[in-house]
């Protein structure tokens, strides 16, 4: 991290926290963790008040957990990537292009701390 300040790492842990708390509330209002793979979340279905035996009410409770599944798998992966930053700040490896081995701009991490590739290669993962 030799190309980040002690304030620029401190900013962006900070951010990183931050975010962290709001994706996990969010993954708590439309998920739970597997209680098989504590690193895996699973959608719920939402809770509608309805009578099985309506087709149309089964269909639509059968499309809101697709959707959330659909929201809850990028809720995921923002998670974990915001965890892998974290980790990678406690490493000292946080801010290096996992691509290229090269500092990671300045200008990306602040706008997404999460970045584990530099702008040369974010379409390479």
């Amino acid at each position: 991290m030799t190309h980040l300040t002690p304030e620029e790492q401190k900013e962006l842990r900070s951010k990183l926290e931050e975010e962290k708390g709001i994706v996990t509330k969010e993954l708590l209002r439309i998920g739970r963790k597997n209680p098989i793979n504590a690193a895996d979340w699973e959608a719920r279905p939402e809770e509608l008040d309805i009578q099985e035996s309506d087709r149309n009410e089964a269909a639509d409770r059968i499309e809101a957990f697709e959707e959330n599944t659909a929201i809850l798998k990028e809720l995921e992966t923002r998670f974990n990537n915001i965890e892998r930053a974290l980790k990678k700040m406690d490493a000292g490896t946080y801010g290096i292009c996992e691509v290229g081995g090269q500092p990671i701009p300045k200008e990306r991490l602040f706008a997404n701390p999460a970045a584990i590739t530099c702008t040369k290669h974010a379409d390479d993962i």
